[in-house]
């Protein structure tokens, strides 16, 4: 997919436009920015912006996350038991605290 965010309001109303008039191309919309479909009309949409916008218009290429396959099974299960605690008040560092579970330092300097 291709990721596209804008960072004026001129190129915020063409991103608008584009997204109304090309329902077809638009996986998603956020408001500021908007999933492309990765086709050649999702290129020339992108391009067409970053041609009328030029830095007001950033575009990135994207791939889906897959929690399976791209995080480690310790996060996935960290994920789970803490997402089923007790009190939905207890901060991850604390509910982690004496388990198995990876602190959440070690998940930031972790690569996926």
């Amino acid at each position: 997919m291709l990721l596209v965010v804008t960072y004026s309001r001129s190129a915020r109303e063409t991103l608008r436009n584009v997204c109304r008039t090309h329902e077809e191309t638009v996986v998603r919309r956020f408001g500021r920015a908007a999933l492309l479909a990765e086709t050649e009309f999702g290129a020339f949409l992108a391009c067409r912006l970053r041609e009328k916008h030029a830095a007001d218009v950033q575009v990135e290429r994207t791939e889906p996350f897959n929690e399976f396959a791209d995080a480690p099974a310790s996060v996935r299960a960290a994920a789970t038991a803490y997402e089923s605690r007790d009190s939905p008040s207890t901060p991850y560092d604390k509910f982690a605290a004496g388990t198995d579970h990876p602190s959440s330092a070690a998940m930031r300097d972790g690569d996926l």
